[in-house]
């Protein structure tokens, strides 16, 4: 095996390890994941949160401009939210929560396989004009990350941060 090919592997296990993932054209409609206790997992970052604890609703904001609105988060360790993600531009955008490192590693992958489609709890595709949200529980203190990982779109800077305190 040569070289790009186990560089290759290692950032699809890094990825695999951290989001859920796979290959293809789907439609990147919003999709809200139902919230099944027995299938949560702990990430580094948090898990996805009961929606019957959620202690508030941060709206978000993002567009063709490459930002979010706000582009930092504060939240309390333990704490359940609901991301109320709000596309006001004219392509699709997506929310991506995540360490620092992992999502480079997904933006990467990204630019390679542009059709990636996303079925995971800590993240959401929205289309143009449409509002998606993520119910998420942040359970360990620290600075996390989100970005928009659509090719061209992380690399302009469309990058946030969540402070668990």
């Amino acid at each position: 095996m040569n070289r790009h090919t186990t560089g290759l592997l290692a950032v699809l296990a890094l990825l695999t390890s951290t989001a859920a993932f796979a290959h293809g054209d789907g439609d990147h409609t919003p999709k809200t994941r139902p919230y099944v206790a027995s299938q949560v997992v702990d990430t580094p970052f948090g898990r996805q949160g009961d929606p019957r604890k959620v202690t508030r609703t941060i709206a978000i904001q993002m567009g063709d401009n490459m930002r979010f609105t706000p582009s930092a988060l504060t939240v309390k360790r333990g704490e359940t939210v609901r991301l109320k993600v709000t596309n006001r531009g004219q392509l699709l955008h997506e929310l991506v929560l995540g360490t620092e490192d992992a999502l480079k590693a997904h933006a990467e992958a990204m630019r390679k396989h542009p059709g990636m489609v996303h079925d995971d709890p800590s993240m959401v595709h929205v289309a143009a004009g449409a509002t998606g949200e993520i119910v998420w529980q942040f359970h360990r203190a620290g600075e996390f990350s989100f970005a928009c990982l659509l090719p061209g779109h992380f690399e302009a800077g469309m990058t946030g941060k969540v402070v668990v305190q």
